[in-house]
């Protein structure tokens, strides 16, 4: 009996460790669908007509657009992907510090682009899958111009549906800020707390 009684507390015990660590890990990633996507960019599109018709002075447009950013966007898988081989050379210091930089910056360039908007509007029309993420299109209308494409690729590689790159009017955000800040760092020599000091007053 008394055998049993311990085998007993030891199974049970057994049993709540494997119970215990079954909870403590983590729950599968729900796969991303095309209304999460169009729900994103429906929330981000919204936000921008709000900022651009807002009446605001360019400074306060452009503090509302970096919080728009660091809300829908990927920031930090964008800032690395921009930052191409860098990146993984980069401490953990530099790379949070490039990254905060980096966001005040992608903010500014973008949210000037966004601004020309003034007086139209966006809508979103359609989502559909490619490969991994969710491509959303979406049309800007603008006062005396032809309506032109707005597309924003959407992912949850990050645990949450994010946007991690724009292509307006087919000008690819990714691939054109890669270009930019790999000229940046060459510039710098390859200075890499140079580039994150200077691109505060970019």
């Amino acid at each position: 009996m008394p055998n049993e009684i311990i085998l007993t507390r030891r199974a049970f015990a057994a049993g709540l460790a494997v119970t215990a660590a079954a909870l403590a890990l983590p729950l599968p990633a729900q796969a991303l669908t095309a209304d999460q996507a169009r729900s994103l960019v429906d929330k981000t599109v919204t936000d921008i007509n709000s900022i651009i018709n807002s009446g605001k002075s360019e400074g306060a447009m452009l503090g509302d657009f970096e919080r728009l950013f660091a809300r829908y966007a990927d920031v930090p898988a964008i800032a690395r992907s921009v930052l191409g081989p860098a990146a993984r050379q980069a401490s953990k210091a530099q790379l949070s510090a490039y990254t905060k930089a980096f966001q005040g910056y992608i903010s500014r360039k973008y949210g000037r682009r966004f601004r020309e908007f003034i007086g139209g509007r966006i809508e979103v029309a359609d989502a559909r899958k490619v490969k991994s993420f969710y491509e959303v299109i979406s049309t800007a209308h603008l006062k005396g111009e032809a309506p032109f494409e707005v597309r924003w690729h959407v992912s949850d590689k990050s645990g949450k549906s994010l946007f991690f790159n724009i292509i307006i009017e087919g000008v690819n955000m990714l691939a054109s800020e890669r270009t930019e800040m790999g000229a940046l760092l060459d510039q710098r020599g390859g200075d890499l707390d140079r580039l994150i000091k200077d691109l505060a007053r970019l």
